[in-house]
């Protein structure tokens, strides 16, 4: 029988947490694992988790795409660690929750190692679980839309086993991803590990780099510099955009819920490539042009979450609407980048 994740449940009991949370007479903080912490969405993630006084954060980065800058405010805080660390080699720490965030997502970042990115999902991902058994851990993994490919249905259920290019450019992240949601899987049914699957969709805000290929970072950053905004051929070829707060409070939401997943997480609000780039422009700098350049190999046409389960079983929705966003994110960009503000 082919099915999707809801009736996955395992009769295999789920390995017990530390005696620490049975104690009587003394409720012990929550130990959670963040790896990626010091990227673009777990170091967010981090800053809202550090927000409850009963949460011990620990993250582990290698710092391939993240930075020890957007965690600056924490380090030295009695309830944080930082660890430099490489998930595709084993941790051995005592945590109750793991949120697995560690991955490059843009395809600039994914492309320049496409071996050590499909080993980051899979042999990352099975240390992460082996962790998670280890210490009876509940895990949850930041999949992504791009499990979906190039979509021949529109928009895009979690029932939806996707498109996928296996041997493209962008293979290594697409298949890894799906290879990581398989394992999870098969730990929960085999060793009755405590999962969570988000598929997120593109997600945009402060902290992202400047220069990471993906276009809503790429449009403000040419936009700042006065250069043309480069838009990919046809133009029309569209991406729904969450912002980054929405995504955390998804993130929390199923980690905290009875909800295996996958679900997925991303703002429905659909836009082409040529829209975005008109609502930066109008927004930003009202001078600049627009110019078509080639396509990537294996680009989507489309992509846009069916965020009902979310809605369901989550209740949650995006709350920040694009135009509401992008000011936010430009304002961090002119800070990093040294740009006045405009009069």
């Amino acid at each position: 029988m082919a099915n999707n994740g809801e009736n996955q449940t395992t009769t295999k009991p789920p390995p017990l947490p530390s005696p620490l949370r049975f104690s009587k007479f003394f409720q012990s903080n929550m130990r959670i694992l963040v790896t990626g912490g010091a990227g673009f969405i777990g170091s967010h993630l981090v800053d809202k988790l550090m927000e409850n006084e009963k949460n011990e954060v620990i993250v582990a980065d290698n710092y391939f795409t993240g930075s020890k800058d957007n965690l600056k405010k924490w380090i030295g805080h009695p309830r944080f660690e930082l660890i430099r660390h490489d998930v595709t080699e084993p941790l051995l720490i005592e945590v109750d929750q793991i949120y697995h965030l560690a991955c490059p997502a843009s395809p600039i970042f994914y492309k320049y190692n496409p071996v050590k990115t499909i080993k980051t999902n899979v042999i990352g991902t099975l240390n992460m679980l082996g962790l998670a058994k280890r210490v009876g851990a509940r895990i949850l993994l930041t999949s992504t839309s791009e499990v979906y490919g190039d979509p021949l249905i529109h928009p895009q259920p979690e029932t939806y086993w996707g498109n996928v290019n296996p041997i493209g450019v962008r293979s290594c992240y697409d298949e890894g991803k799906r290879v990581a949601e398989t394992l999870m899987f098969d730990y929960h049914r085999q060793h009755g590990i405590q999962i969570r699957i988000a598929r997120i969709f593109n997600t945009y805000g402060p902290r992202m780099n400047i220069d990471d290929g993906r276009v809503v970072s790429n449009f403000i950053a040419q936009a700042l510099r006065g250069e043309p905004l480069t838009v990919q051929k046809p133009g029309t070829q569209t991406r729904s955009f969450c912002y980054v707060s929405d995504m955390v409070d998804g993130l929390i939401r199923l980690m905290e819920g009875e909800n295996t997943g996958p679900v997925n997480i991303g703002n429905p609000g659909e836009f082409t490539m040529l829209e975005l780039a008109e609502t930066v422009k109008e927004l930003i700098n009202p001078e600049i042009e627009i110019k078509m350049v080639e396509n990537t190999p294996d680009d989507p046409r489309q992509r846009k979450p069916d965020i009902s389960k979310a809605k369901e079983l989550l209740g949650w929705e995006p709350k920040v609407k694009l135009r509401d966003g992008l000011p936010l994110m430009e304002e961090d960009f002119r800070s990093r980048l040294g740009v006045p503000k405009r009069n």
